[in-house]
């Protein structure tokens, strides 16, 4: 037993430090069917020497609860309500933005918006209402907000647009709607460039406008959350590499073609800044006196 004992130690003392330094994951599904989560879960670990394992890929109504239940330490996902509700009531803690995810206009193959010639999301919206074509309101939160984004910067509101409802029983479907109305949709890259949109008779006419970005943040564990206390510490290493200049690197390398990323670095957050100039209101100020 005698001869044992110092083995056992060491074994012993291996399954716990590598238990120290495991991290359970949850991401969106659009990060892992593009393969970037795969490429940046490879170079954070070796990075960090760290043992991740993706609990759960899927849409937010699944990846949220898993989160909140404790199955996974972090979350990777857009920013939106459902973050900011995870924040106020304790189970994250402060967000971080790391990424951005990208949207398109799709819409018909012959164009008659000339919409695939316009310089920016802006000017897009600004021919198809100039034009007179329809542009669908598609239920997509990520959509609606760029969508509104666009018509801000543009100085147009919903009414002067030829806008359709969104009639399809899933969202997947949104684009054979376009194609049998001929009218144009916002949506995001990732669900067309990957077949989960069927796009037969319409076509991508624009990107690359980082003003049609959406924002990803990093979810790590709040008060509330029931993460051990190495759980946290390593969904902060990991959150700090996402922010690290390695872990934005590789959102670079890990595109549809050289140079071309199906995530982009938070370098491009500038487009969400672009703002339409205000007129300027002179006020008259009469003294009380």
């Amino acid at each position: 037993m005698r001869s044992f004992l110092p083995a056992l130690l060491v074994l012993a003392s291996t399954f716990c430090f590598g238990a120290e330094e495991e991290l359970k994951v949850a991401v969106i599904g659009g990060l892992d069917m593009s393969g970037v989560w795969s490429r940046i879960e490879e170079s954070a670990e070796k990075s960090l020497d760290l043992d991740i394992t993706t609990v759960i890929a899927a849409p937010k109504e699944q990846v949220v609860p898993a989160f909140m239940r404790g199955e996974a330490d972090l979350l990777l996902i857009h920013g939106g309500d459902e973050t900011f509700a995870l924040e106020a009531l304790g189970y994250a803690s402060a967000l971080r933005t790391w990424g951005y995810s990208e949207f398109v206009f799709v819409g018909p193959t012959a164009d008659p918006a000339g919409v695939e010639q316009a310089a920016s999301g802006r000017e897009a919206i600004q021919k198809i209402q100039a034009s007179k074509q329809s542009l669908i309101a598609f239920r997509d939160p990520g959509s609606h907000q760029v969508v509104k984004r666009l018509l801000d910067q543009a100085g147009l509101v919903p009414g002067q647009m030829q806008l359709l409802p969104d009639t399809v029983s899933r969202s997947q479907q949104i684009l054979q709607l376009a194609a049998s109305d001929q009218a144009y949709v916002v949506v995001g890259h990732m669900p067309v460039a990957f077949g989960r949109m069927p796009s037969e008779g319409v076509r991508i006419l624009l990107s690359g406008d980082s003003s049609m970005h959406r924002a990803y943040v990093v979810v790590t564990p709040g008060a509330q959350h029931p993460a051990t206390e190495s759980a946290r510490d390593n969904a902060e290493k990991l959150a700090a590499y996402l922010l690290s200049e390695d872990g934005q690197r590789i959102l670079g390398e890990a595109g549809p073609s050289e140079g071309v990323p199906w995530v982009y670095p938070r370098v491009g957050a500038s487009g969400m800044l672009q703002f339409r100039p205000q007129q300027r209101v002179q006020t008259n100020r009469q003294s009380s006196n």
